[in-house]
This record gives structure tokens, C-alpha cells and sequence, in this order.
């Protein structure tokens, strides 16, 4: 798994989780959802994330993976081509 893909993860699992803690036991939750927003917003213009940092340090790769399945070079496979 990608980090990029282990953020998205995450990030939807808190936004998620964060709003139903919202709806059934406190409003205050939604500022946790705002947070997980905001980061992700800055994160779009500073290419940098917390959560990528302490994904890192845990250990996940960045490039892409090997046993996942690429759209890249599946497009280049059913076109003929070698990857």
C-alpha cells in the first residue's frame, strides 16, 4: 500500500467516523472534521501532511506498489505494450 493511498484511507475514516460521533453524541466533533478538512487543503498546496510524516516513520513506501494493481500499466499491457 501506497502512503498516498494509506492517507486517503485515513483521512475518509476520520472525516467519516468523526460526523457520526457528530450526529449521535456530540456537535463538537465536527470541529475534528473541520481539522481533517483543513489539513487536507493545505496539504493540497504544501505537498506536506502529518500524517504522511508519521506514515513514513511507520514504515510505508511511497512509491507505487508492486502487487497492487497500476492503471498505468495495465492501459499499457491490454495495449501491446511492455511496461
Amino acid at each position: 500500500m501506497t502512503i498516498e493511498r494509506a492517507l486517503r484511507l485515513i483521512a475518509g475514516f476520520f472525516v467519516a467516523s468523526s460526523a457520526a460521533l457528530a450526529y449521535w453524541h456530540s456537535p463538537y466533533w465536527l470541529i475534528f472534521t473541520g481539522f481533517v478538512g483543513l489539513n487536507l487543503f493545505q496539504s493540497g498546496f504544501t505537498n506536506w501532511c502529518p500524517m504522511m510524516w508519521i506514515l513514513k516513520k511507520a514504515g510505508l513506501d511511497g512509491e507505487k506498489s508492486t502487487t497492487g494493481s497500476d492503471e498505468e500499466s495495465h492501459r499499457k499491457q491490454m495495449a501491446g505494450t511492455t511496461v
